[in-house]
């Protein structure tokens, strides 16, 4: 069977076989859409947050207390969600989660402060009391959402792909999900200036619907297939059931999954300790500019900061998503194809070493913003490979149960810490910012580590999945 037309083209980006370039294209804008409709709401999630006022706390501290509430909020999401994903058919689990996050956008469209059904006036509460309240809780929301249907879409492509397809086709797919967050990030700037702010949740209810779309047809696409004669000898057996039970007891039982949880924790931790100290130069900026033009009043300073502070994550992650799509689409799938998994799963740690050691060295504005570029723009390329490869040698209960819950609660674990590094550093150690980053670069060390058990695992699973005991890298 010959390659069509646009298999060839997909060729450019990755190894494709023929019959497979419809479908990729399908996932591929698939996940633009996702990434799309969650960098219309990202920017916007900084921007409300940065008119919370908490007496005694500063932007920076805001941000990272927030994080020890995200785990207790996710523990009985997750666990309902693995429930739920043994009773359910993947494509509608995928669906009704959707759906549920489109009306949550809705709702909060409508009782956003200032929005159509604003209750703070009814309710008696000052204005600066609503917008905290509101703020504190859309960030919660926001992180949810970016971890949990992100996370979705990949447990369904790695569940509809085997390992060696896998290992072809994630990458180039993967690209669809950073030029849908350069694309979508791209839009929040304009908006703000042209239109109320809460525009970007309406916003982003349409890439959302057009993902289910998209999804399903995938599903019918994957079922047809699979309805095909095959060559016996070239599918590879199935993956061992995994053991029944909670996600958390799969987690904890078995070291494949407990070395992914550790990284990702490590990872959280790693990044929102850059992210947090950005974060706080940022709103002293602003709050800096405001005072030299003469802006005055609690509510001016704080529209000001509030769009300034979206305005600039929206442009900070345009540049970013840019970087991460030329990754993306020049450098990970040629890295897997030669290097193997170990190398791109090291990747990110080592150019998180060379990050922070720069700004635990020269802890300035200009050098952090560089360096965090760097570091999130290869984590939303070449590691975003890695951590979607990385599943494709288990079974679909281990990847519905084990994936979602180490996406989100482990990555909210690792923002907890790093809300604690803020609270000890501050308060007890009162580290300056050189040190903080020092830290950091201990944090990166174990994270090497950690790293070096996963790929010997994964390697170890590849090994005995693959057809005839095949060596796989």
């Amino acid at each position: 069977m010959k390659l069509s037309k646009l298999e060839r083209f997909l060729c450019l980006f990755t190894e494709v076989r023929a019959g497979e370039g419809i479908t990729a294209v399908v996932m591929f804008l698939n996940v633009f859409l996702v990434l799309c409709a969650y960098y219309f709401i990202k920017p916007l999630r900084e921007g409300w947050l940065s008119i919370v006022d908490i007496p005694g706390l500063d932007g920076r501290e805001i941000k990272a207390y927030l994080s020890f509430a995200q785990p207790l909020v996710l523990v009985p999401i997750v666990a309902w969600y693995a429930r739920i994903s043994t009773r359910m058919a993947r494509v509608d689990l995928v669906t009704r989660a959707t759906i549920a996050c489109m009306i949550m956008l809705v709702l909060i469209f409508l009782f956003r402060p200032d929005g159509p059904m604003d209750l703070a006036p009814l309710m008696g509460a000052s204005a600066g009391l609503a917008n905290s309240a509101f703020g504190l809780g859309f960030y919660i929301w926001v992180s949810i959402f970016g971890v949990f249907v992100v996370a979705q879409f990949w447990t369904f492509a790695a569940d509809i792909y085997t390992d060696e397809t896998g290992r072809r086709m994630l990458p180039m797919i993967a690209i669809g999900g950073t030029g849908g967050a350069a694309f979508g990030a791209s839009f929040v700037a304009p908006v703000v200036k042209s239109f109320p702010s809460g525009a970007l949740l309406l916003g982003a209810l349409v890439p959302l619907l057009g993902s289910i779309v998209l999804t399903r047809i995938a599903e019918r696409r994957e079922q047809s297939a699979s309805r095909l004669p095959r060559d016996v000898e070239s599918d590879p057996p199935e993956p061992p059931k995994a053991e029944s039970g909670g996600s958390f007891r799969m987690i904890f039982t078995s070291r494949f999954l407990l070395a992914t949880a550790a990284i990702t924790l490590l990872l959280s931790w790693v990044n929102t300790n850059g992210e947090n100290l950005l974060y706080g130069v940022i709103i002293e900026t602003l709050r800096g500019e405001a005072a030299e033009l003469g802006i005055v009043g609690a509510a001016a300073v704080d529209r000001f900061t509030s769009d300034g502070t979206t305005a600039f994550y929206g442009d900070f992650f345009s540049w970013v998503n840019i970087c991460a799509l030329l990754l993306q689409a020049l450098v990970a799938s040629r890295l897997l194809k030669y290097g193997g998994f170990g190398v791109i799963v090291l990747m990110m740690p080592i150019i998180s070493l060379i990050s922070y050691t720069a700004m635990a060295l020269v802890p300035i504005l200009f050098v952090i913003k560089i360096m965090k570029i760097a570091e999130n723009s290869t984590d939303y390329s070449i590691n975003n490979t890695a951590r979607h490869v990385l599943w494709l040698p288990v079974s679909s209960e281990m990847k519905f149960k084990g994936k979602p819950t180490i996406d989100t609660l482990f990555v909210r674990l690792g923002d907890g810490l790093a809300a604690a590094t803020v609270m000890i550093g501050t308060h007890v150690l009162m580290l300056t910012t050189a040190e903080y980053f020092a830290f950091t670069v201990g944090l990166v060390l174990l994270w090497i580590g950690s790293a070096i058990l996963l790929a010997r695992e994964h390697r170890r699973l590849s090994e005995q999945n693959s057809p005839q005991g095949e060596s796989t890298t």
